[in-house]
């Protein structure tokens, strides 16, 4: 089922989300639900809070970037309560990014080009891993939804001055986009 995604101005995009309970009985289907939303939504990532619930889980599908990514064939997976552990600032590299949460929206934010994530796969075995290249920037950035945070959250100064007006205009529901959301009433 495809579920609507929520926009910034709504509350469970700004907590800090819960570790998800692997007995938990609806989390094949809400799983299932998440990726059906992805893939109707186009994007390659997603978050629980972006659907409404403050659990840690998250779904990524790279394969609608095969193209520009071929590394990245195949590559469909969902992370149960993840946590980035440490960030490698030694590289940095600064790239434009979207977010479903803020849509018709996009700009360039400066993140580590290395992480180490501890997470659970699908199985509910622990990982703790070193990720690096465009894989390490879309855990970044869907992480941070699992800690209340969305990507504008990285941008300071005057660049952040000059993006008010959007952000308002997502918070009051004025933008369009192919897929269902919940905005803020």
């Amino acid at each position: 089922m495809v579920l609507p995604i929520y926009t910034l101005g709504q509350s469970v995009l700004r907590q800090v989300a819960e570790d998800i309970d692997p007995a938990d009985p609806e989390l094949p289907q809400f799983v299932q639900d998440m990726f059906d939303t992805l893939d109707h939504s186009g994007g390659i990532g997603l978050a629980a809070p972006q659907v409404g619930r403050s659990v840690r889980v998250v779904v990524i599908d790279l394969n609608p970037i095969k193209e520009d990514y071929p590394q990245y064939e195949g590559y469909r997976h969902v992370f149960y309560n993840p946590y980035i552990e440490e960030y490698d600032k030694s590289k940095q590299e600064s790239m434009d990014e979207g977010c479903l949460s803020l849509p018709g929206m996009s700009e360039s934010v400066k993140r580590p080009t290395r992480v180490r994530v501890s997470y659970q796969d699908e199985d509910f075995q622990e990982h703790d891993e070193w990720v690096d290249g465009y894989l390490a920037r879309v855990m970044q950035h869907e992480f941070d939804h699992l800690d209340g945070k969305v990507y504008t959250d990285h941008i300071v100064g005057l660049r952040k001055q000059m993006l008010k007006g959007k952000l308002n205009d997502v918070i009051k529901g004025r933008f369009s986009c192919d897929y269902k959301v919940k905005v803020k009433r």
